[in-house]
């Protein structure tokens, strides 16, 4: 099996969004998407092109176009925030974006009728249901297919540093699960997600899409909802590690570490350097431990085996990446990191608040749909 890969300009930048609909009253998840995305469609009916369904009723789904710099992509999220508030402002409906939902229960949500979900869920079955979920996926494009897998690998050694950062689901289901980013380990029980495999090549690549197909488990590559994978309908590198996150400026935050970090790697692929990769145990690891612990975690980073705790490791990689960042016009956005690294995560938010309200989760619903809204996190 041959699988293309769209030409794209170097370290080109999308983001995507999936935002949540909850009842402004009770808090509770909503099920209407289908009546915003019919409100925000083009005249001959079609779906807004940036704005789209996702697996289930409550949720839409934000697409930024391509952009050459983060605060752009950010920027064009905004606009799209405020065309969808049009929509639910009127009907009490409140926006929401957390890796999961405090409370609400799964088996209460519809899903999107669509054949590909259809045939999805047929296939998982009760885990299918269960991915009540959300996440921010970020797209950056690589001008070589033969750059695609060694920088996916080399975002491996990352992926920590990104669970951790992102983490926005301490919750399921009314339930303190212990995790920072419950998410991470809900979505990884699909059968073709988690983390991927690390490829030598992209024939390698394409022998197992092949062999996936063959045996009936997917029918093309889009199918493959790895962490991280590549994308080769739009020639980039899909970063989908990261939990929901609640305000644009942690959105710029995280996608900014990831357009640096990208594109760093494809500049020394260029230099004839590759990037150093961990263990795949290592990588398994990593992932567990940013999932449970968040910033806590100390985490593997490097082959040796020695280990850092996460949030040294996040301060230092924002003074190596500062010279990419001022290249890539994302300075004020990368140093976004810093300051959820002084004000908390979301999922540390999120404790707090329950805390300081007698554990109560409609305040945390609240607290979210506040953040959102006003782009404060404390």
């Amino acid at each position: 099996m041959q699988i293309e890969f769209s030409e794209s300009e170097r370290s080109t930048v999308g983001i995507e969004w999936e935002i949540a609909l909850v009842d402004g009253a009770t808090g509770d998840l909503v099920q209407i998407a289908d009546e915003v995305l019919r409100e925000l469609g083009t005249p001959d009916g079609r779906e807004h092109p940036q704005i789209t369904h996702e697996l289930l009723l409550n949720t839409v789904e934000l697409v930024s176009r391509v952009h050459r710099t983060v605060p752009a992509a950010v920027a064009d999220l905004q606009e799209l925030i405020g065309l969808v508030r049009e929509v639910t402002d009127p009907l009490g409906v409140e926006l929401l974006c957390a890796g999961t939902h405090p409370f609400a229960q799964w088996y209460d949500q519809k899903v999107t009728p669509n054949e590909r979900y259809d045939r999805l869920l047929d296939r998982t079955q009760w885990w299918g249901r269960q991915m009540m979920i959300w996440g921010v996926h970020v797209h950056v494009g690589v001008d070589e297919r033969d750059k695609a897998l060694p920088i996916v690998n080399g975002l491996l050694s990352y992926y920590p540093h990104l669970q951790a950062l992102s983490a926005s689901s301490p919750y399921w289901a009314g339930a303190a699960t212990g995790y920072a980013s419950n998410r991470a380990l809900m979505f990884q029980q699909l059968p073709t997600a988690g983390l991927p495999w690390q490829f030598g090549s992209w024939a390698n690549y394409e022998e197992y899409v092949q062999d996936l197909v063959t045996t009936g488990v997917v029918t093309d590559h889009s199918e493959v909802r790895w962490d991280i994978r590549p994308s080769p309908k739009w020639g980039t590198v899909e970063m989908r590690a990261c939990d929901g996150l609640s305000t644009t400026d942690e959105v710029g935050a995280v996608a900014a570490l990831i357009h640096c970090l990208t594109d760093r790697m494809s500049g020394d692929l260029d230099e004839g350097v590759e990037p150093v990769t961990l263990q795949p145990w290592f990588v398994r690891e990593n992932k567990w431990r940013a999932a449970r612990y968040g910033l806590d975690a100390e985490i593997i980073v490097a082959p040796d085996g020695s280990e850092r705790l996460v949030s040294e490791s996040l301060r230092e990689l924002v003074d190596e990446l500062q010279p990419t960042a001022e290249r890539l016009g994302c300075e004020e956005e990368l140093r976004g990191v810093l300051r959820i690294l002084d004000g908390g995560a979301s999922y540390q938010r999120q404790l707090a608040v329950a805390a300081a309200n007698g554990g109560s989760l409609q305040a945390v619903v609240s607290s979210l749909t506040h953040e959102l809204r006003s782009g404060l996190t404390r």
